[in-house]
C-alpha cells in the first residue's frame, strides 16, 4: 500500500515538474528570447544565410530600439507565408528618411556612420527617393546587402510600426565557429 502511495506521488511530482517546464518554456519563447534562422542574403556580411540567431524579446519593453540595432519584424505574406525579415533599424520616429544620389540622409544630413552597408551606393532608393517623414512610432529599416534586401525601402514592406518589432538580434549560436568570444 506504502508503495503505491509513494509511486502515485512520484508520478504526479513529475507531471507538475513536466507541467512547470512547460510553462516555463512558453514564457520564456513569448516574452523573453526566441531562436531564429537567418534566410537570405540581405544581413550579408553581418549575418549569413543558415545563420542561427537569439532574438532578445525583452530589451524594447524596457528602452526604445537604437539606430543600427538588428531586429525581426513581420514582413508582407508571400505564397501564404508569413515571413520574417531581420533587418538594420536606420531611421528613428519623427525623423525624415531620403535616398539620394545614393546615399542615406537623415534630416537632410548625410548618414556617414552607416559602415554596416555593403556598398556606397544604393541603386533603389523606392518610397525614400521622396523625403519619408516618419511617425512617432515608425522605423525605418534596412539590409546591410543593400542591392538584394527586400527592406523599408520598398512600398508592400514600407517603415515599421514599434509594436511590429518583435525584438533584437542578441547573439549568434550557429555556426560555433562565428560565436563572439
Amino acid at each position: 500500500m506504502e508503495n503505491k502511495k509513494n509511486t502515485r506521488k512520484e508520478i504526479i511530482s513529475t507531471l507538475l515538474y513536466v507541467l512547470f517546464m512547460l510553462v516555463a518554456v512558453y514564457l520564456v519563447i513569448t516574452f523573453v528570447g526566441q531562436r531564429t534562422v537567418v534566410n537570405g542574403e540581405s544581413m550579408e556580411p553581418t549575418l549569413q544565410d543558415g545563420d542561427n540567431l537569439i532574438l532578445d524579446k525583452i530589451s524594447y519593453r524596457f528602452h526604445d530600439p537604437e539606430r543600427f540595432d538588428i531586429v525581426v519584424f513581420p514582413g508582407p505574406e508571400e505564397n501564404g507565408v508569413d515571413p520574417w525579415y531581420i533587418k538594420r533599424v536606420i531611421g528613428l520616429p519623427g525623423e525624415t528618411v531620403q535616398i539620394k544620389d545614393g546615399k542615406v540622409y537623415i534630416n537632410d544630413e548625410e548618414l556617414t556612420e552607416d559602415t554596416y552597408g555593403i556598398t556606397d551606393y544604393i541603386d533603389y532608393a523606392g518610397i525614400a527617393e521622396e523625403k519619408l517623414v516618419l511617425a512617432d512610432d515608425e522605423y525605418f529599416c534596412l539590409g546591410d546587402n543593400r542591392p538584394v534586401s527586400q527592406d523599408c525601402r520598398y512600398d508592400f514592406v514600407g517603415p515599421v510600426k514599434r509594436d511590429e518589432l518583435e525584438g533584437k538580434i542578441w547573439i549568434r549560436i550557429f555556426p560555433f565557429h562565428k560565436i563572439p568570444n
